[in-house]
């Protein structure tokens, strides 16, 4: 889950890739570093967020500028580089687990991104040939190996491309490590090449003139170039500034899937918002709609985006599994009664890192549906294969065009909600809900269960979300008050029933993410039987009241739950429909969303939850987009 940008041009590189680095903070923030080659190896790198390494290279560079050594090189010059932005995980986040990592003679820098399950092996290996370790990382391993193999590569020839012999080294030790890893590296004796690798874990080539770059995400280089290049499985890839090469780990030449970026760099910025996490609350009015458009046919048909499928395959589904992580994986549970609801087959909902691991019963009448964000959430790719293991058919649901699930699932539907910087997610909830609807009401058609009609209907009402979010959005000013007078709060409870349920569950992830406060989401059926032993004085518990237009016997049962906390002294805020006046006698505060059907509730209740959450971060003094030990996208099981 760590970030990498690579580059090779005719520009400084050291802008360029810092540039990238700002974008995929995201994605990992214990510690960053740069190398650049301008007359050798110069590196950088520094614990903590990217403004650590950024004092530090100002500071070099004041230095440089003071006191010239045209000799040494100049990392502000050099228009090759790597950098790197870390999620640690082997080795504790200082300035010598930084990446990038140096091979024992200076030659070779690494960055990496995922797990080397071998290193232990591998470190031990090399320790016996004399070999020093300099750091606790797992990624060091591949700088000196790839050194010492370059000592065994002879492919150069007047034919041979630029940077062969790199990236046949690195070809060779690909084939030594085991687990999942992105690996970028650069050669002091090679200026103008950077080598990167891939097997479970992101890398894509962004494809510019007289300049090319290689990152975990396209949004590193989307200042510089829309046209991308995905790199498959276990794939190893050279770039120059006028050439992009690739090959598979076992030395065939290989290509890559062109694409074209269809946003633009304005929609990675704030946007005069002070944190990305505001936007993008604020975007999901339009995330709700693009993630609709165009899905009907003309005969009344849902349209998903890729489909391997035929519809006989889906007739022949006798068991549905959805399978996600966090907010994800909350999504997932709303989709269980919507699916269940619209199509009368049984739908599990299951923890991507617990799926594979129980052994459960597949076969080809399954249909797995993996929801990701990302696209390489590690655990979920992980589920997705085993689940192709044994024979199930898998439909992706995801925001990132040609990303390693929807490449590997036998069906996708694109959320199409743009770029999502912010660590914890808002709209990309939301979209993953509409797309979850989607795929129910396809599957009801196509197996008969709904007419075209029927699902124009569903889908009219879906198209009226985007303007309910708005309204929603529109009378947050109440809440953000209410989060300030929360902020000093020892715990928050959520409670919920039916599609309610997962909201409170998202609401409390939401707020222990941000705020790092101990919150808990509960069936509102079960606190009786355990958990209303957390009431205390003052406490407050958020309550979803479904609609009384819907399962109104719901409703006066969680009623019922609100009246047993405030017996108990809890400080009730309540979210319910427009016009429900019924339960404002049991809300010390009441939130009021517009009038929404039962299952697609869930689209604006969520949103006072994300707004509650955020002020309440910003309350108590944390950084809304980038909390505390956590990235993005999580590229490790």
């Amino acid at each position: 889950m760590c970030g990498i940008v690579g580059y090779a041009g005719a520009r400084p590189a050291l802008g360029v890739v810092i540039n990238g680095l700002r974008r995929l903070e995201y994605r990992g923030y214990d510690s960053a570093g740069i190398a650049v080659v301008d007359g050798g190896l110069l590196m950088e790198k520094r614990a903590g967020k990217l403004a650590s390494l950024e004092k530090a290279l100002a500071e070099r560079l004041a230095e440089a500028s003071a006191n010239p050594r045209p000799a040494a090189g100049n990392i502000a010059s050099g228009s090759t580089g790597i950098g790197h932005t870390r999620w640690a995980t082997h080795g504790g986040p200082t300035d010598r687990n930084a990446h990038p990592h140096r091979s024992a003679d200076g030659r070779i820098a690494v960055i990496h991104n995922g797990i080397i399950e071998n290193f232990a092996k591998l470190r031990s290996d090399l320790e016996g040939r004399g070999v020093t370790f300099l750091s606790d990382t797992d990624t060091e391993c591949v700088a000196h190996l790839i050194s010492a193999e370059l000592a065994n590569v002879d492919v150069e020839s007047p034919e041979s491309p630029v940077g062969a012999r790199l990236g046949e080294a690195m070809r060779r030790v690909c084939l030594r490590l085991e687990g999942a890893f992105t690996l970028l590296a650069v050669d002091a004796d090679a200026p103008g090449v950077v080598v990167g690798a891939r097997r479970n874990s992101p890398l894509v080539v962004g494809r510019g003139r007289d300049e090319n770059f290689l990152a975990s995400d396209v949004s590193a280089f989307i200042e510089y170039t829309r046209e991308a290049t995905e790199l498959g499985q276990d794939q190893v890839v050279t770039i120059t500034d006028d050439g992009v090469t690739i090959m598979d780990f076992l030395g065939n030449p290989a290509d890559g899937k062109e694409f074209h970026i269809d946003w633009d760099s304005n929609a990675a910025e704030k946007g005069g918002y002070d944190y990305f996490m505001l936007k993008e609350i604020a975007e999901q009015p339009r995330a709700i709609a693009d993630t609709l458009l165009g899905r009907l046919t003309e005969t009344g048909e849902v349209m998903l985006d890729e489909v391997r499928l035929s519809d006989q395959d889906l007739r022949d589904v006798d068991k549905i599994f959805v399978v996600a992580c966090g907010t994800a994986y909350h999504s997932g549970l709303v989709a269980k009664y919507a699916i269940e609801h619209w199509t009368r087959i049984p739908c599990e909902v299951e923890l991507a890192s617990e799926f594979r691991y129980r052994d459960p019963v597949l076969d080809r009448s399954t249909l797995v549906v993996a929801i990701s964000q990302s696209g390489e959430t590690m655990d979920t790719l992980m589920a997705l294969r085993h689940a192709k293991e044994q024979k199930a058919r898998v439909l992706a649901i995801c925001n990132t065009s040609g990303s390693t699930i929807p490449r590997e699932s036998d069906a996708v539907l694109y959320t199409r909600g743009g770029p999502e910087i912010a660590v914890a997610s808002t709209k990309a909830f939301l979209t993953q809900l509409v797309a979850c609807y989607l795929v129910g009401l396809h599957l009801a058609q196509v197996r008969g269960i709904k007419y075209a009609d029927e699902v124009g209907a569903v889908v009219a009402q879906l198209q009226e979300m985007s303007g309910k979010v708005d309204q929603v959005l529109d009378l947050m000013e109440p809440v953000r008050r209410l989060a300030r007078e929360l902020a000093d709060a020892k715990s928050v409870l959520f409670i919920g029933r039916h599609v309610g349920y997962p909201v409170a569950l998202e609401g409390a992830l939401k707020l222990k993410e941000l705020a790092y406060m101990h919150a808990e989401g509960f069936a509102a059926g079960e606190l009786k039987h355990g958990p209303i032993a957390l009431i205390d004085q003052g406490t407050p518990v958020v309550c979803v009241v479904p609609s009384p237009r819907g399962r109104g016997v719901l409703r006066d049962k969680i009623i019922s739950n609100i009246q047993e906390v405030r017996a108990r002294g809890a400080r009730t805020v309540v979210i319910a429909e427009d016009g429900d006046e019924d339960v404002r006698s049991y809300a010390d505060h009441l939130i009021a969303v517009p009038v929404t059907p039962t299952l697609l509730a869930p689209l604006v209740t969520t949103v006072p939850l994300q707004v509650l959450a955020a002020e309440i971060a910003t309350a108590r003094g944390h950084d809304v987009d980038q909390p505390r030990n956590l990235a993005k996208s999580v590229t490790v099981e």
